[in-house]
């Protein structure tokens, strides 16, 4: 099951504005940030940011996860980056910094 008492993304239908080629990506996405949204809910900001050995932190990878795929997105529509996604690329690897694309 996806979120709460749902079905998973994909089982719920077709997404509105989304092309059927896209539909499957779409759903892919949708699914996996509610699953990244119920894991890490609760999690402190000491856990997210444990370095367990050398690894990089969980924190680290939930910032990257959304600010990579706003960029890849970004360029997908031939549009430059813009000033906050440089600004939040900078941020990235640091606790105080958001993880939610701009």
């Amino acid at each position: 099951m996806g979120s709460g008492n749902l079905p998973e993304v994909w089982l719920r239908g077709p997404l509105p504005g989304v092309v059927p080629p896209l539909m499957p990506a779409a759903h892919a996405l949708l699914q996996a940030r509610e699953e990244l949204t119920r894991s890490a809910a609760g999690a402190t900001t000491e856990v997210l940011w444990r370095r367990p050995g050398s690894a990089a932190p969980a924190g680290y990878h939930l910032q990257h996860l959304a600010g990579s795929l706003d960029r890849l997105l970004t360029y997908a529509r031939g549009e430059p980056l813009g000033e906050e996604q440089r600004r939040a690329l900078l941020q990235e690897g640091t606790p105080d910094a958001s993880a939610a694309a701009p």
